[in-house]
């Protein structure tokens, strides 16, 4: 008989939650127009910083955030530091006519224990 009274409700699809009592975060709506011009609103955090390009979801064009009067944010360029690789900073420390001889002190150091190893082999 129990079995009867819960025919009419579907499993999985209906939630038994009520959002009676839960208080949502404070959230902040933030405009986008893709370069064909069809604009999209997508719903952020109050606290979260809103990204200058976001994804329309209905054309997954990339679309650019735009200002309360409706035109494009204008946004600052950072200065990025770009990464050093190891020869950049190798270089900082030594000159390169330094670091040419090291790298034939070892090169010969290196061709020496190889010929050593075939005579004892």
């Amino acid at each position: 008989m129990a079995d009867r009274s819960l025919r009419g409700m579907r499993l999985g699809t209906q939630s038994l939650q009520s959002e009676e009592g839960v208080e949502f975060s404070p959230r902040k709506k933030s405009m986008y127009r893709t370069a064909d011009g069809k604009t999209f609103e997508v719903t952020f955090s109050a606290e979260a910083e809103v990204p200058e390009v976001w994804e329309s979801p209905k054309t997954g064009q990339e679309g650019v955030l735009l200002a309360s009067d409706g035109n494009p944010v204008q946004t600052t360029a950072v200065e990025t530091k770009v990464p050093r690789s190891h020869w950049d900073m190798l270089l900082e420390r030594r000159t390169r006519p330094e670091l040419e001889e090291l790298l034939q002190e070892r090169l010969d150091y290196l061709r020496a224990r190889k010929g050593q190893q075939k005579i004892g082999a």
